[in-house]
C-alpha cells in the first residue's frame, strides 16, 4: 500500500487516520511530539479494524524520521483557536511550530505531496512552499474543501434535500473573506439562485463563514475535527488514486487569476502530482471583488512572515 504520514495526532489527525483507513487505500503513520500519544491512538485505531473491516495499517511514533517514504504528508500540528481569537492570530506562533517540520519533510521524504491544515491555512501553506522550496503543485492547503462541504450541508438543510445532490464552490481564503459563489451552488444542476430567495442565500453564506467559529463557541477548548478530517481524506484519496477530482483547495498560484506568489482557495484538478491544474473561473465584478479582498488579507499576512 501507499503511505500517508499525518503530523499531529490530535483530534483532526487521528480522525483523518480513521477516515483514510476506512477507505482502505493507504497505510497511515501518525506522528506527534507528545511521547506515546501517536502510538496509543494508532493501537486504538487498529483494534477497531476487525469491526470496521479495514486492512490498512496504522502506526504511531514520536520520531518524525518515521515519515520517510511517505507519498503524502498531512500537517495538522499547531495551536488551535480560542473563542476570542481569529485564525490570523495564530500566524506567527504556528509558523514557529511548522518551521522545523518543513525541514524534516525535506530531509526524510522530499518528494511527498504536502497537505496543510494548520491555521491560518492559506498563509502557512505559502510559508511551507517558500520556506521549503518545494514545487508549487505539491503544496496544497485544505481551505475550500472544508468550506464547500459546510456550504453543501447548509443548502441541503434549507431545501430539505439530500446532500449527495448538492455541489458548490468556495474560493478565496479560509476566513471571513472567503468568496462564496451562489451561481455555482447547485442542487441536481439547478442553481440555488433559482430555488431560494436572496435573503435565505445570504443567511446560508453567513452561516458558512461562521461555521468554524460556531463550533468553537460550543466546544470552548477544541475546534471542529470531523468535517476537516473528512475533507483531508477526500484530498488524500484524490492524490493516491489519481482520480483527478475537481476540489476547491488552497493552491500556490503562479499567475492564475492574475496572482503570483500567493496561496488562495481555487478550484483545481487534484491527482497523483498534487495540483494538476488550476481552473480559472470567469468571475463577475462582485465575485472578483470578494476574491481580491481575500487576496489582500492573505498577502498582508504573508508579509509578516518575511519569506
Amino acid at each position: 500500500m501507499k503511505k500517508i504520514s499525518i503530523i499531529g495526532a490530535g483530534n483532526v489527525g487521528s480522525t483523518t487516520a480513521f477516515y483514510i483507513a476506512e477507505k482502505n487505500f493507504s497505510d497511515v503513520m501518525l506522528i506527534d511530539i507528545a511521547e506515546g500519544r501517536a502510538k496509543g491512538k494508532a493501537l486504538d485505531l487498529m483494534e477497531a479494524a476487525p469491526v470496521r473491516n479495514y486492512d490498512a495499517k496504522i502506526d504511531g511514533s514520536d520520531n518524525i524520521e518515521d515519515i520517510a517514504g511517505s507519498d503524502v504528508v498531512v500537517i495538522t500540528a499547531g495551536h488551535v483557536r480560542k473563542p476570542e481569537m481569529s485564525r490570523l492570530d495564530l500566524l506567527e506562533v504556528n509558523a514557529k511550530v511548522i518551521e522545523p517540520i518543513i525541514q524534516k519533510i525535506k530531509q526524510y521524504t522530499p518528494n511527498a505531496i504536502i497537505i496543510n491544515i494548520t491555521e491560518p491555512v492559506d498563509a502557512l501553506t505559502y510559508y511551507i512552499w517558500k520556506k521549503g522550496g518545494f514545487e508549487s503543485k505539491k503544496i496544497i492547503g485544505m481551505t475550500g474543501v472544508l468550506d464547500t462541504t459546510r456550504l453543501r450541508e447548509f443548502i441541503s438543510k434549507e431545501l430539505q434535500v439530500s446532500t449527495a445532490d448538492t455541489t458548490a464552490l468556495v474560493i478565496g481564503g479560509h476566513h471571513d473573506y472567503m468568496a462564496i459563489l451562489p451561481r455555482y451552488a447547485r442542487v441536481e444542476g439547478i442553481p440555488i439562485t433559482q430555488l431560494l430567495p436572496k435573503e435565505k442565500i445570504n443567511k446560508i453564506i453567513k452561516h458558512t463563514r461562521e461555521a468554524g467559529t460556531e463550533i468553537l463557541s460550543y466546544l470552548k477548548t477544541a475546534t471542529a475535527h470531523y468535517a476537516p478530517a473528512a475533507a483531508i481524506a477526500e484530498m488524500v484519496e484524490a492524490i493516491i488514486k489519481d482520480t483527478r477530482s475537481i476540489l476547491c483547495v488552497s493552491a500556490c498560484l503562479q499567475g492564475e487569476y492574475g496572482i503570483k506568489n500567493l496561496c488562495l482557495g481555487v478550484p483545481a484538478i487534484i491527482g497523483a502530482n498534487g495540483v494538476e491544474k488550476v481552473i480559472e473561473l470567469q468571475l463577475t465584478i462582485e465575485e472578483r471583488q470578494q476574491f481580491e479582498e481575500s487576496e489582500t488579507v492573505i498577502r498582508n499576512a504573508v508579509e509578516v512572515l518575511e519569506v
